[in-house]
């Protein structure tokens, strides 16, 4: 057998990126040789420009992305066929498709960017300083393709700068995994030399070519990376893994770290964090905050501009770190556009299939900056309401209930009252029975999720939620078939997360946690910690903070595709994936559909941790061994 699978015949179609971006409309549209594309400046920039094509698209959570968001316990598929239910399921293989997709994609992504290293300098009309820039944002992005890669199988083997034929001979493609240490510090010291070697501090102009990698994108994947490294899943702390050996009895996880060393490296990644606040943030990077004609911050629209990215416009969006400019928009707003049978047109018809999760809903803060619910009683699903946070779990309203800013209407009259008195970002990011809808063009739209409603599973028969709600964030306040934002992989919130997370497992009170943990509270309108008027007590101590930095990253950074990896990679997903979720009756009509109600049992073993290595390179690779479990 002479063929390696994980690198596949580099895939140079036209028209896998936007037509948005000059340089991003280049690809190539058919195969040359190697030495034929790098003769010109032309060629050599589309075979770049094919290195950035790896990207992942998640705004199809359906098809072509990941199965993060509902493969969490945020959300669920109304269908069968997305690769989410695999996960929820503990049903994916080794063999499924959706396993090995990723690891084809992101290692074709690793030996494009190396073919282009190793020739862009053959170009004769390729400048010395244009050759530098490109080669360093082809080196991060080879750096950021492995982290994708480590983030979802565990290690990998690292290549370095082999580039493999397809044509090799099997003794040519026996590769060990790499140790997790070996690939996170393989990972950073490509993306630092990367950044001292040619990138753009910042690119944020059309005429620099929006959408490179530049060195704040580099810095960003170094905290990334360096938190999975300090991160229980990654440091040897969960013991499924601790003992996963190569075939020369390498130990692929760290062995019996001491509480210093784990804490070391907590604070090697809180140190990375630290570098890129003082040097981006306010010069480059700031939370989005949109103010009323009277001055006052509008937590809502401030919240709502920092997810919209319209790419006619990147430039004015502050907190946008990395993103992918052509995606599958048109797909997420289908998903979390509800079905509304009877709109005035098809802009408002959607189908609503990307359910939240109860779980999710009672995540959210109130108004008052307090949780509503502390947790559940024995059943799993009687909530344990906190006493101070005024929450109601039943009845309905007389009046609107408006946002105390702007007074818009968050909620209409005769709205159950567990929706009402919460957090702007709940109302941004949920949809629930009643609500208005975003898009008012032609015609006011109420969703109504009831058996028999617009959105209701009599009327949408394979287009509803199953859960009672819709995952709102990132839904079109106009026709849902419109393409003209870019796919949101980092905003600045997750470095502050990643930063107030490591500062407290490393530095517990150290003042900077309590800093940016407000920062994002304040850009939220709810009450920030501290001990002055109208705030709300500081966490007694590092457990406490704890929790409460996890609740705060739980509802900032929902359906971003982030908590999939964080209950990974903290160690708690058998905990919290390995039970049932829960939505309301979504068979009941009237106030019979305000029930919690089982949606499905969920199960979660340990091998879920990570993904399994596809069978096809095991059966190649006999030096690769298979994660536990598989």
């Amino acid at each position: 057998m002479r063929r390696i699978y994980y690198i596949m015949t580099i895939l140079l179609s036209a028209g896998l990126l936007s037509a948005c971006s000059d340089f991003f409309d280049q690809v190539p549209n058919d195969r040359l040789s190697t030495e034929k594309i790098f003769e010109t400046k032309a060629g050599t920039e589309k075979y770049l420009a094919s290195v950035y094509t790896y990207i992942p698209d998640e705004a199809n959570q359906r098809l072509t992305s990941g199965p993060w968001t509902a493969g969490c316990d945020e959300a669920e598929y109304v269908w069968g066929f997305v690769s989410s239910q695999l996960v929820n399921n503990n049903t994916l293989t080794a063999t499924e498709e959706v396993d090995s997709r990723f690891w084809k994609q992101w290692y074709s992504g690793i030996h494009t960017a190396t073919v282009f290293m190793q020739n862009v300098h053959t170009s004769s009309d390729v400048t010395e300083a244009m050759a530098k820039q490109w080669t360093a944002e082809a080196r991060a992005l080879r750096a950021i393709y492995y982290f994708y890669l480590l983030r979802a199988y565990g290690p990998v083997p690292i290549i370095g700068e082999k580039i493999i034929s397809l044509n090799a001979s099997v003794e040519e493609v026996q590769l060990p995994r790499n140790t997790v240490d070996e690939c996170v510090d393989y990972i950073v010291s490509e993306l630092t030399k990367a950044m001292s070697e040619g990138l753009l501090e910042h690119v944020s102009l059309a005429s620099d070519g929006i959408g490179r990698i530049d060195q704040t994108i580099a810095q960003a994947f170094k905290i990334e990376a360096l938190m999975l490294k300090a991160s229980p899943l990654f440091n040897g702390s969960v013991p499924y893994y601790a003992s996963l050996q190569n075939t020369d009895s390498t130990y692929l996880f760290p062995q019996h770290l001491t509480k210093d060393q784990k804490i070391a490296r907590w604070k090697e990644a809180a140190d990375t964090a630290a570098v890129f606040l003082k040097n981006y943030e306010g010069k480059y990077y700031d939370l989005e905050r949109v103010y009323t004609t009277s001055g006052q911050l509008d937590p809502y629209l401030s919240y709502r501009k920092a997810l919209r990215g319209a790419y006619t416009n990147l430039s004015n969006y502050k907190e946008l770190i990395f993103y992918r400019i052509f995606n599958s928009t048109s797909v997420m707003q289908y998903d979390r556009t509800p079905y509304h049978s009877g709109a005035p047109n098809s802009d408002y018809k959607a189908s609503g299939g990307l359910g939240a999760t109860q779980e999710m809903v009672d995540a959210y803060f109130m108004a008052n900056g307090k949780l509503p619910i502390s947790g559940y009683e024995a059943d799993g699903v009687t909530p344990i309401i906190n006493p101070e946070s005024g929450y109601e779990e039943t009845g309905y309203i007389s009046s609107a209930y408006l946002d105390p800013v702007s007074g818009v209407q968050f909620a209409p009259k005769r709205t159950y009252k567990m929706y009402t008195k919460r957090e702007p970002r709940f109302y941004a990011n949920i949809t629930f029975n009643g609500q208005k809808w975003l898009n008012e063009k032609d015609g006011i739209v109420y969703t109504d999720m009831t058996y028999n409603g617009n959105s209701g599973k009599a009327k949408g028969l394979n287009d509803y939620s199953k859960t009672g709600y819709v995952v709102r964030k990132c839904a079109p306040e106009g026709a849902w078939q419109t393409e003209d934002r870019v796919c949101i992989l980092m905003r600045l919130p997750q470095v502050y997360l990643n930063y107030i997370e490591a500062l407290n497992e490393s530095q517990p009170g150290h003042p900077d946690i309590l800093k940016y943990l407000n920062l994002i509270r304040e850009r939220a309108g709810i009450p920030q910690y501290g001990t002055g008027s109208g705030q709300l007590p500081v966490p007694a101590d590092q457990v406490a903070m704890r929790q409460a930095i996890r609740a705060e990253r739980t509802v900032e950074l929902m359906f971003e595709n982030v908590r999939y990896f964080d209950v990974r990679r903290w160690g708690i997903a058998n905990e919290t994936q390995n039970k049932a979720i829960y939505g309301m009756n979504i068979e009941g009509d009237g106030t019979a559909f305000y029930k919690r109600t089982k949606v499905e049992d969920r199960v979660f073993e340990n091998r879920q941790y990570f993904f399994p290595i596809p069978q096809g390179e095991i059966d190649v690779n006999k030096k690769l061994v298979q994660n536990p479990g598989y």
